[in-house]
């Protein structure tokens, strides 16, 4: 283990832990983990879901949804905001058997762009604490290409414009002051967003393949002129969509 000042540097290797994984559930080995909102339970209601589990938190459930797409087997789950709660979650859907996640969610944007933009992270800075304890110290985590190279494959293979991007993975909702975003900007980051960095640190310790499908929602590239937009609403259903075809895609 590793000894700092700062408590959150000092990575521990081990793959030991004090307490196990409370939900025992055979899941297929691709899912779709999405920052979706209601989308995903509309699918699966419409698609008719097998619930294999449910993931039970102070805050709500989360099911785990077994669906068929593309003639194989999906685990569909719904993500919780923040780092910390995507990676527990993340972990439950890895300790039952998943090995391939792909992950879709919104992200503000550092520089101008439009709304709705689909995104492919290829790296993502680590300013969150979750990432930490998943790999030793670095200011980036980079994205498994492998992933990667898949969702830009089917991206373009259906004509579906996309950009590949660097991120900022923050913690700090409320502490993106205009200076850090400068900074962030300064660094090459084109987006901002709360988990991207935590998953692909995650999912590289346990083993798992990760990839990520942003969109672009609120805007920051005036930083004193904060624009809302309309959060990229309009991409939610859309990214499903894709995020199924990508992981059934070869």
């Amino acid at each position: 283990m590793m000894n700092h000042d700062a408590p959150i540097l000092e990575f521990d290797p081990s793959a030991e832990a004090l307490f196990g994984h409370r939900i025992n559930v055979r899941l297929p080995g691709k899912a779709v983990f999405g920052f979706l909102g209601s989308c995903i339970y509309e699918y699966a209601a419409a698609s008719g879901a097998e619930t294999a589990e449910v993931i039970k938190s102070i805050t709500r459930d989360y099911p785990l949804y077994i669906i068929r797409h593309g003639g194989e087997e999906i685990c569909l789950c719904q993500a919780p905001m923040g780092a910390p709660a995507a990676v527990q979650t993340m972990e439950i859907l890895l300790h039952n058997g998943v090995k391939h996640i792909i992950s879709a969610g919104s992200c503000g944007v550092l520089r101008d762009m439009p709304e709705n933009r689909f995104l492919v992270p290829v790296r993502a800075l680590r300013d969150e604490g979750c990432s930490y304890h998943y790999m030793p110290p670095s200011r980036f985590v980079e994205l498994d290409m492998q992933m990667t190279d898949q969702i830009c494959r089917y991206l373009g293979s259906n004509g579906i414009g996309y950009e590949k991007c660097t991120t900022w993975t923050t913690d700090g909702l409320f502490r993106e002051t205009p200076d850090k975003v400068n900074k962030r900007r300064s660094e090459g980051c084109d987006t901002v967003e709360m988990e991207c960095a935590a998953l692909a640190a995650c999912a590289k310790f346990r083993g798992a393949d990760f990839g990520m499908l942003l969109f672009t929602a609120d805007s920051l590239a005036d930083v004193r002129n904060y624009d809302r937009r309309s959060f990229g609403e309009a991409s939610l259903t859309p990214a499903l969509e894709l995020c199924l075809g990508i992981i059934t895609s070869k």
